[in-house]
């Protein structure tokens, strides 16, 4: 069976290729942003905080996803690259299995203690029952979002990322759809976003497993058989990933407890606000690196040093170019953006106009951290690609929240993910530099 990902890629033809997969993860993105402008709008800022109270949960076990989707995506790429099909069919069975299994320990344990999970992620009384009301609905079915995020990247690897679109807007209408049936028509609060976001993960979740049952494409679901090394090497070089979801749980977390303590519950609402913006530049950059993630590892296994320098080039320059075009959009922007959630005479309003002027410079750098950490998981150098991602989501962006509001203040927080950003591009193309002869992508 022909694989696209084995073709000779120009400029225009790898930006097409990666398209589905940028819009499935900016797809995906907007189950969080519908909710929030569903529930800001019909519910309250104060039901809005309660939903990025519960982020932190969501944020973690869909990193299972992400983590196995890239990590094992990887292998499988590779030897689909070395002309070992057979070997790659049952990779890719015994890590959608493993997933399931994951995914659904993890959703059980969040949902019999979301309560107690919500009070230590920073509710108070207000907010709790919202937390609990709207986080124990997601839970009960999120092993369906785990399988989603799985899914995105394997339909890139089997060579069908315009079926994995299809089924992600799809996925994300629904949710947008019946948000509106369940919060306005309804009347049934911040519950109805949560079953909103629901019928969009069982439509991108469930429907690829029947898919994949037969033949239709390179990959599809053959009698697994136990490999803890094949498992173990999948969440290894998948970790820079699980560190991402991890980091933006904790920052999401030192956010709202900052917040809290300098601007209340309009403070957390409006850093809800700022951190859609980057939940959506995040996961364009994200669906740009997972989409080429498996040309570059096919390649690699493939020998393929010339095509390999090529593909380098040709994502350098168009990460390069549209991160100052997004930075200039989004500085039109801001203003309509911020006033679709809240108010423009409410004071969420000016604290998040005016955060998201110091905020947004981060755009200018992201792209470049987020495609280095793709680029060596694709390589299978878990390593490099866990420290890069480590030091971005942890150690920057953790201390620079920590450290910051101490002498800045409010804009120290707005600041903190900027820096962060700076300090792991110096990082990333020290790393860039470092390798290039080992892998001889420059």
């Amino acid at each position: 069976m022909n694989n696209e990902i084995s073709k000779e890629f120009t400029l225009f033809s790898l930006i097409r290729f990666t398209m589905p997969t940028i819009v499935m993860l900016v797809f995906l993105s907007t189950y969080t942003i519908a909710d929030g402008i569903f529930v800001s709008r019909f519910v309250g800022t104060t039901a809005l905080s309660a939903v990025n109270i519960v982020y932190p949960l969501i944020s973690t076990i869909m990193g299972v996803g992400i983590m196995l989707g890239t990590g094992g995506s990887a292998i499988i790429a590779r030897r689909l690259g070395e002309g070992k099909e057979e070997q790659a069919r049952g990779t890719f069975s015994l890590i959608v299995c493993f997933a399931l299994i994951v995914g659904v320990v993890l959703s059980v344990l969040c949902f019999v203690f979301i309560a107690p999970l919500s009070l230590a992620l920073g509710a108070d009384e207000v907010l709790l029952p919202y937390c609990v009301d709207y986080g124990r609905i997601l839970m009960l079915f999120y092993s369906m979002s785990v399988m989603q995020v799985l899914f995105q990247t394997l339909f890139v690897t089997a060579g069908k990322p315009g079926l994995g679109l299809g089924l992600n807007v799809l996925s994300g209408v629904s949710n947008i759809v019946f948000d509106y049936v369940f919060i306005v028509l309804c009347d049934m609060g911040i519950a109805g976003a949560a079953w909103g976001t629901v019928t969009g993960y069982l439509i991108g979740g469930v429907l690829p497993l029947f898919y994949f049952a037969k033949p239709r494409t390179v990959l599809y679901f053959v009698r697994p058989k136990w490999n803890g090394s094949i498992l173990l090497n999948a969440t290894l070089n998948g970790s820079s990933e699980m560190v991402n979801s991890l980091a933006t749980a904790v920052t999401t977390f030192l956010f709202n407890i900052s917040m809290m303590r300098l601007a209340g519950e309009d403070g957390i609402a409006a850093i809800t606000i700022i951190l859609y913006a980057q939940f959506l530049f995040s996961a364009a950059y994200l669906g740009f690196a997972n989409g080429v993630a498996p040309v570059i590892s096919y390649n690699y296994g493939n020998r393929n040093i010339v095509q390999m320098k090529r593909l380098f080039r040709m994502c350098f320059g168009i990460i390069l170019v549209s991160s100052v075009v997004c930075l200039g959009f989004s500085y039109i922007m801001a203003v309509p953006a911020i006033a679709i959630f809240t108010p423009q005479d409410s004071n969420t309003f000016a604290i998040a106009r005016d955060g998201y002027r110091i905020f947004m410079w981060n755009f200018l750098f992201a792209g470049v951290n987020i495609f280095a950490s793709s680029f060596f998981t694709a390589l299978s150098n878990g390593k490099v690609s866990a420290a890069i991602s480590f030091l971005r989501t942890f150690v920057f962006v953790v201390g620079s929240i920590l450290v910051l509001p101490h002498f800045l203040e409010i804009d120290g927080i707005w600041l903190s993910i900027p820096v962060a950003e700076v300090c792991t591009m110096v990082v990333a193309l020290c790393f860039f530099f470092a390798y290039r002869k080992v892998y001889q992508y420059m």
